[in-house]
């Protein structure tokens, strides 16, 4: 599976990224009095998310129904399943950002 790697050390820090043909800006933040992890999203210079927050196993913007958002899938998830969030000891380590493929969905 792939996944996103998240530069820890950089944070707040922006990339780009490709998904689906489609360019996209991230940006990550951190919240140290809180431990998690927030993204900013923006395509062709328009910010689409600002402060979507990393939760466990949750599809990262799965509630916007836009077409300006990447068609793949983005989860955060420890496949050897020894974390159930994330937070600054996790992502990277056990937690990863998967992209959920089309080839890989369908099992």
């Amino acid at each position: 599976m792939e996944y996103i790697e998240v530069e820890k050390d950089l944070i707040p820090y922006r990339f780009e990224l490709s998904l689906a043909d489609e360019a996209f800006t991230f940006e990550v933040h951190y919240n140290s009095s809180y431990d998690f992890f927030t993204v900013d999203l923006t395509k062709d210079g328009e910010t689409l998310v600002f402060g979507e927050k990393l939760v466990y196993g949750q599809t990262l913007f799965y509630d916007v129904q836009d077409n300006r958002f990447p068609k793949i899938p983005i989860v955060p998830f420890d496949l050897s399943e020894h974390s159930s969030v994330v937070t600054w000891g996790t992502l990277g380590v056990s937690v990863f950002l998967y992209l959920l493929l089309e080839d890989e969905a369908d099992g």
